[in-house]
C-alpha cells in the first residue's frame, strides 16, 4: 500500500487515526501495530510472518542480553547469533540469486538460483532491529519489556517500507513517553501534504522523462544529460517525498521521526552531499560499521580501508545487482580521495565550483544507480561527455516537453521555498490564509493526479 494512493488517504489512514485516539491510551501500541500489520500485510500477505519473527526473535536476543549482564562472553554469543540469523535472511531474500547467478556464470556451472522474492521493506526493518540488539549490547538502551511496544517499533507502519531508519536508542522513550496533540496531527498533516506534493506532482512526472531515456536505448548527449537530470531529481523527490509523508505521519501519532534529508544537492563535496542524504543510513553505518571499524582515527590505509568497506557495502544495501556496488565504490573513491587530498583543494576554489563539482559527482552517480546494465550505464556517461552525437528529435522534444518539471524541481531543490514558508509564517493570519489556500490547491492537484493517472512508482519499494 503506497502513501500516496487514494485508498490510504481515504480510508486507510483515517480509519487507523479514529481506532488510535478512540482507544485509551494503554492500548494505542496496540492499535499501531495491528494496523501495520494491515498495512504491511496488504501489499505482502505472506512475509508479514517473516517480519513477525524478526521482531519475535530480536525481542527474544534483547532479553537474553540483558539476563547475561556482567557476563561477557555469553552476551557477545547472543549478539553475534542475533546478527548471523538478521544478516541471513536479509542476504537469502535480497542477495542469494545474486550471488548463485554470478557464480554461475563466472564458473559454467548451474546450481540452482534461488526464487524467493523481495519483502518489502526487509532492509530497513532489519537494520532497524539489528540496532536495538546492538543499542542493548553497548548498555545504550534498556531491553524491551513488552513484545506488542517492540512490535510496534519493528513494524510502525510509517517508516517501515522507506525509513527514516530509527535507531532503537532514538525511539524507545517514545514508545511509552510520546504526546498526542491536535496540534500535533495538524502539523503532521501539513508535513504529509508537502511529501504528498513533491511525490505525485514532481516525482513521478519527473519519472515520466527518465523512464522515456531510458527507451532509447543508445541516447544522443542531449537525450543523456536529460534523463540523469530527471532521474536525479525523481529520486529525491520520489524518496524526500515519501520521508516528508512517514515524518508527518510520525507526528499525527505522537512520534518524532528523524529527518533524512537536508537540500542535498546544495552541497559542495561528495562528504557534504552524504551528509544531507539519507541522514538516517549514514548515521546507522558511522555507528554500527564505520567506528567499530576503527573510524578515522586510525592509520592512512586503515582509513582507506574502513572507507571502502563502508561505501561498496552502502551500496549494496540498496539493491541485488551489480551496479549498486559500483555505485557505492565510486561515492567511496571520492570521498576517499576528499579525505586524503581533494578536500583542501576545494576549499581553496569558488564556492560555485564546489556546488558544481558536488552536483555533478551526483548525477553522474545517480546514472550508474538507475542502470542495472553497467555497460548501458557506461553508454550513457559517454554520451553525457560527448562520446555520442550531440542532439536528436526525441531528445529535442524530450527538452521541449520537460524543461518546464525540470525547472521546477530545480527550484524546489533550493531553500527558497522553505524561506517563502517562513515568511508565510511571520505575516500572521494573511500568511496563515495565502498557505492555507497553497496547500488546498496543492492537495486538491495531488489528488486529481491520482485519480487520473494510475502512473505511481515508488523506487525503494525494490531496496
Amino acid at each position: 500500500m503506497l502513501f500516496s494512493s487514494l485508498f490510504f488517504i481515504f480510508i486507510f489512514l483515517p480509519v487507523s487515526l479514529a481506532a488510535y485516539y478512540l482507544l485509551p491510551r494503554k492500548w494505542r501500541n496496540l492499535c499501531l501495530f495491528v494496523f501495520s500489520l494491515v498495512f504491511y500485510a496488504w501489499g505482502e500477505p505472506v512475509y508479514v510472518f517473516l517480519m513477525l519473527f524478526t521482531a519475535v526473535f530480536d525481542y527474544a536476543v534483547g532479553t537474553l542480553l540483558e539476563r547475561f549482564a556482567g557476563r561477557p562472553g555469553p552476551r557477545r554469543a547472543v549478539l553475534a547469533f542475533g546478527i548471523c540469523v538478521n544478516l541471513g535472511m536479509l542476504a537469502y531474500f535480497k542477495y542469494a540469486a545474486l550471488f548463485v547467478s554470478t557464480v554461475n556464470s563466472a564458473f559454467s556451472l548451474s546450481i540452482p538460483v534461488p526464487a524467493a522474492a523481495l519483502p518489502i521493506g526487509i532492509s530497513f526493518y532489519t537494520f532497524e532491529s539489528l540496532s536495538y540488539a546492538i543499542d542493548i549490547y553497548r548498555g545504550e538502551a534498556p531491553a524491551q519489556k513488552s513484545l506488542i511496544d517492540f512490535g510496534t517499533y519493528v513494524s510502525f507502519f510509517p517508516h517501515l517500507i522507506s525509513g527514516p531508519i530509527i535507531q532503537y536508542k532514538e525511539m524507545q522513550a517514545q514508545l511509552r513517553g510520546r504526546t498526542e496533540s491536535m496540534e500535533h496531527v495538524t502539523e503532521g498533516a501539513l508535513r504529509f501534504l508537502h511529501g504528498l506534493f513533491k511525490k505525485v506532482l514532481l516525482a513521478n512526472n519527473l519519472a515520466l522523462i527518465a523512464d522515456k531515456v531510458q527507451y532509447f536505448g543508445h541516447p544522443s548527449a542531449l537525450s543523456a544529460w536529460l534523463g540523469a537530470l530527471a532521474f536525479t531529481f525523481q529520486i529525491y523527490f520520489d524518496f524526500s517525498g515519501y520521508t516528508d509523508m512517514a515524518i508527518g505521519l510520525g507526528r499525527m501519532f505522537g512520534f518524532i521521526l528523524p529527518e533524512n534529508f537536508n537540500l542535498p544537492y546544495s552541497s559542495r563535496s561528495a562528504s557534504d552531499f552524504w551528509r544531507r542524504w539519507h541522514m538516517t543510513l549514514g548515521r546507522w553505518f558511522r555507528d554500527y560499521l564505520y567506528i567499530p571499524l576503527g573510524g578515522n582515527r586510525c592509520s592512512t590505509v586503515k582509513l582507506v580501508r574502513n572507507l571502502a568497506v563502508v561505501w561498496v557495502l552502502t551500496g549494496f544495501w540498496h539493491g541485488s545487482s551489480w551496479n549498486f556496488a559500483v555505485w557505492g565504490a565510486y561515492w567511496g573513491f571520492l570521498i576517499i580521495c576528499e579525505k586524503l587530498f581533494l578536500q583542501k583543494w576545494l576549499d581553496r576554489i569558488p564556492v560555485f565550483f564546489q556546488w558544481l563539482y558536488a552536483f555533478l559527482a551526483a548525477v553522474v552517480g545517480w546514472v550508474f544507480f538507475s542502470y542495472t546494465d553497467l555497460r548501458a550505464a557506461c553508454g550513457v556517461v559517454a554520451a553525457m561527455f560527448g562520446f555520442s552525437g550531440g542532439t536528436d528529435s526525441l531528445g529535442v522534444y524530450a527538452l521541449i516537453t520537460g524543461a518546464p518539471i525540470l525547472l521546477l524541481a530545480a527550484l524546489f531543490c533550493t531553500p527558497y521555498p522553505a524561506r517563502l514558508l517562513g515568511w508565510l509564517d511571520r505575516k500572521g493570519r494573511t500568511g496563515l490564509a495565502l498557505r492555507s489556500a497553497g496547500m488546498t490547491v496543492l492537495f486538491l492537484l495531488s489528488i486529481a493526479a491520482l485519480v487520473d493517472n494510475s502512473y505511481n512508482p515508488f523506487l525503494y519499494f525494490r531496496f
